[in-house]
């Protein structure tokens, strides 16, 4: 690592003013590196350090979400966007052999950093792709990112890779990692660079340096040793910081996204700094997978997905409509609680309604094709807005009649392309709880407080306990992508930032994120595996109302034009039932399980009383199933476990004679012999409560 100190791109002509993390300022000629400055302060914190994150001196950015601007993409998305176009502002991170030309704020992060993590993955997919076209000289490289859980490369090549070529790669990888080969930047002109990817024919850099670079400019590439791919960094020093990682899978992706285009083999893998990181990272992967909801989905009977039918359509079993009637009649008696009027509207609803709304040129690609019917083309919907834009358009309204919310669960049908459907949680057809308040620009602020509010009930009642928080905005860039004016948007951003403020609910600001009608507040609950998933939003619309001319008569006796908030908390029912299935891994709360006791009679004699303890949990309102089959009782009791039924009552003479039951609770065992009415008011009580657990 030595040689880092002496690579400097230019002569010394100045001194640069570098401001560290306790406020102290240091002195240091132009050019010099991070590095050096780490190793002034301490060599070992020079061998500790992994990358650096850099701020010009008088500028604005914060230290906030500096993570989200390393080309492992914005929120950790792996486009090509995020691989390869340029920093997005004047805070970003880079290698600690970067030359520093200007005064800065310096950060020098070790391996504790997240933002390392995601630098060393990086790096890891470097090293991939070098082992990668050392064995196999004939493949080209699409991009390689990486990802919140590791680290991906899209590869061309005729000949499928197999599991032994995995093995070899991996192995490959670690002789990559123990020759210590330096990460170096290196730039080439925009011309050089094409002419040589162009004689080469590798169409993909082509496509990368055309759509990223312009001519006259320098791209970007980073080397060690032979190996040499467009990139903008940064990386950590040298190969030999990969130590902990694993080569994983193979999976298809088209070119672009498009199906359309060749098609690549995407080899995935993941890095960690330390070898423990990298077996509990596996150990949690294992967790994962036994949570999976598909699996769980067909071992408890809950619901398939039929391909005669088609993908991403759901077929939803007796066990899991009976939680899915649950959880729908629940949100529904809350609606009504909040003051919200329940309404239902017509899957398939004219074009020219899709047009003036917007989603047909904004959301189209998303729609399923028009069908020509007898007097217009008509589209599935794809959102509940328009339908309940036009119920209130149907009758005049008085600032009295405002706030006006409207609540649907609703089917929509969005087109998601073939291989991105995944069980319960992408769909092509859903259930939408969705809601959409009409009101005052002065009630905008108490409407979206109240959302926040129903979304947190309804994470909390639903068992989850942690949920963080991010705000999308517009970007006024990228204009094109949005409606509406600027002080618009502004008036909406600062209104959900007020109930976010007021609430003093903590967020992060996401800029480019917002719906195309409007920023939003999005609700990402934390499961009990730490995962985070996207529900619930709540999302400001000021541009539908003016879109389908909407209108109040206010106290002054002029019509004035209401604002919108679209607010879905389940997010979809189907998703949101997906996620239930992997947080409690099957095992429900009692309030949700669809059977909630199984009765297990000694013998046939016993089944008399085993039916009148039926009869009377029933009449209490429980679900309750009989297994009066001709097995054994042991085999019964395991039949009841494996469907993970939270409470087990066996029958005998014993209970028969004292009226009695002898419960066996989920994750506990037997509990003994108890009096059927002191097991019953246990019961209520737990179901009252809607407790996640089946404590007493």
């Amino acid at each position: 690592m030595g040689s880092i100190l002496l690579r400097v791109s230019e002569p010394v002509v100045s001194q640069i003013h570098v401001t560290l993390p306790d406020g102290s300022v240091r002195q240091v000629p132009a050019g010099t590196t991070p590095f050096a400055i780490a190793y002034g302060i301490s060599p070992r914190l020079a061998e500790a350090v992994v990358v650096a994150r850099i701020r010009t001196t008088g500028s604005e950015a914060t230290t906030d979400g500096a993570e989200e601007q390393t080309d492992a993409g914005h929120r950790g998305a792996a486009t090509e966007e995020s691989m390869y176009a340029a920093a997005p502002s004047a805070e970003r991170l880079v290698d600690l052999a970067e030359p520093l030309h200007e005064d800065v704020h310096l950060w020098l992060l070790k391996e504790q950093d997240p933002e390392s993590l995601r630098v060393v993955r990086h790096s890891a997919a470097h090293v991939m792709a070098t082992a990668i076209t050392e064995l196999y000289p004939e493949v080209k490289l699409g991009h390689g990112p990486a990802t919140d859980n590791g680290f991906f490369y899209d590869i061309l090549r005729e000949k499928p890779f197999t599991p032994d070529d995995l093995m070899a790669i991996e192995l490959k990888m670690a002789e990559v990692v123990a020759r210590n080969e330096p990460f170096r930047h290196e730039s080439i002109s925009h011309e050089e660079a094409l002419r040589g990817y162009e004689e080469q024919g590798d169409f993909m850099k082509v496509h990368f340096i055309t759509k990223f670079t312009a001519p006259g400019e320098n791209v970007s590439f980073y080397r060690n040793g032979e190996f040499l791919d467009f990139c903008r960094g940064p990386h950590v020093p040298t190969t030999g910081r990969v130590r902990a990682f694993k080569v994983m899978s193979i999976a298809g992706a088209y070119w672009l996204g498009d199906e359309k285009n060749p098609q690549l083999q995407r080899i995935y893998g993941t890095a960690f700094f330390q070898k423990k990181e990298l077996d509990a990272h596996f150990k949690h992967l294992e967790e994962i997978k036994a949570r999976d909801h598909r699996v769980l989905g067909k071992q408890l009977d809950l619901f398939s997905i039929q391909e005669i039918a088609g993908s991403g359509l759901i077929f939803w079993h007796p066990r899991g409509a009976i939680i899915r009637k649950t959880m729908e009649d629940w949100m529904r008696n809350e609606c009504l609680r909040r003051g919200y009027e329940l309404v239902s509207t017509p899957h398939v609803m004219k074009r020219e309604l899709w047009q003036i709304s917007g989603h047909e040129g904004f959301y189209g690609e998303n729609m399923y094709a028009p069908m020509e019917l007898d007097d217009a083309e008509y589209r599935l919907k794809p959102m509940n807005c328009p339908g309940h834009i036009l119920i209130y358009k149907n009758s005049p309204k008085s600032y009295r009649d405002l706030p006006v919310r409207y609540a649907e669960l609703g089917n929509v049908y969005r087109y998601e392309r073939s291989g991105t459907m995944h069980g319960l949680l992408r769909v092509r057809g859903f259930t939408q709880d969705d809601a959409h308040i009409f009101c005052t620009r002065e009630q905008i602020e108490d409407e979206v407080v109240a959302c926040v509010e129903f979304a947190e009930s309804v994470l909390h009642t639903f068992g989850f306990q942690e949920f963080k928080v991010e705000l999308s905005t517009w970007d006024p860039d990228d204009s094109k992508n949005y409606v509406g004016a600027p002080d618009d948007w502004a008036l909406a951003v600062n209104g959900l930032k007020s109930a976010l403020d007021r609430k003093g609910i903590a967020y992060k600001e996401i800029p480019g994120e917002a719906a195309f009608y409007g920023p939003k507040i999005d609700v990402k609950l934390v499961d009990v595996l730490g995962r985070l998933w996207q529900l619930s939003t709540v999302q400001f619309d000021f541009n539908l109302p003016k879109r389908f001319d909407l209108e109040y008569t206010g106290e002054d006796g002029e019509k004035h034009q209401p604002v919108m908030v679209h607010r879905a908390l389940f997010g979809s029912v189907e998703r949101f039932f997906g996620v239930l299935i992997e947080h409690y891994a099957g095992a429900f709360p009692l309030w949700l399980a669809p059977v909630q006791i199984g009765l297990v009679p000694i013998s046939e004699k016993h089944l008399d009383y085993a039916n009148t303890v039926k009869a009377e949990l029933e009449a209490a309102g429980l679900r309750v199933e009989l297994d009066a089959r001709n097995e054994k009782m042991n085999a019964k009791i395991r039949e009841f476990g494996l469907q993970k039924v939270p409470f087990i009552l066996v029958m005998g003479d014993k209970e028969a004679e004292a009226g009695a039951v002898s419960v066996r609770t989920r994750g506990k065992g037997d509990e003994g012999s108890v009096p059927l009415a002191a097991f019953r008011q246990r019961l209520q009580g737990l179901l009252e409560s809607r407790s996640s657990t089946l404590d007493a």
